[in-house]
């Protein structure tokens, strides 16, 4: 945890959040365009994170996303939570398409396999989430949908 996590973590928990989410995207992403890789907005922040990059189950594209990410069991767990909004993120269709992914972690390029998380498998890593970032329990409040929960592990 960071200096101004604190402050990441008030500001995530504005209700208004998930209409600011694609401006807060699109700042990370060339953030991290302008810096090779090296800051993005949730380093500013003091929070864990990855860039998830998967092809598009539609074109094959492959498309890039940073997310909040919390180390768990060797490998990184992942929310499709959206600031708790009522849609589900592109990203969790186009990962549930593709047996394999790639992300950006520490600087590093890794292949990683993952799982979908249900049950008590999903409430013990949610628990680990929540340790990292309170605003899930908010998130949770906010919709009536399951927020998928992944884990990411070395392919």
């Amino acid at each position: 945890m960071g200096l101004l996590t604190p402050v990441a973590v008030r500001i995530g928990a504005v209700s208004w959040m998930p209409r600011l989410l694609p401006q807060i995207v699109w700042v990370d992403k060339n953030l991290q365009k302008a810096t090779k890789g090296r800051v993005s907005v949730l380093d500013i922040a003091g929070l864990p994170s990855l860039s998830l990059n998967v092809p598009g189950r539609k074109t094959g594209i492959p498309r890039t996303t940073p997310l909040l990410c919390v180390p768990y069991q060797g490998g990184w767990l992942i929310a499709g939570s959206y600031f708790g909004g009522p849609k589900t993120p592109l990203w969790v269709a186009n990962l549930r398409a593709t047996e394999r992914a790639r992300i950006r972690f520490a600087r590093e390029e890794i292949d990683v396999s993952w799982t979908e998380l249900e049950g008590a498998e999903r409430a013990q890593a949610w628990q680990a989430m929540l340790a990292i970032w309170p605003n899930y329990a908010k998130y949770e409040e906010r919709t009536d949908r399951v927020i998928p929960v992944f884990l990411l592990r070395r392919a």
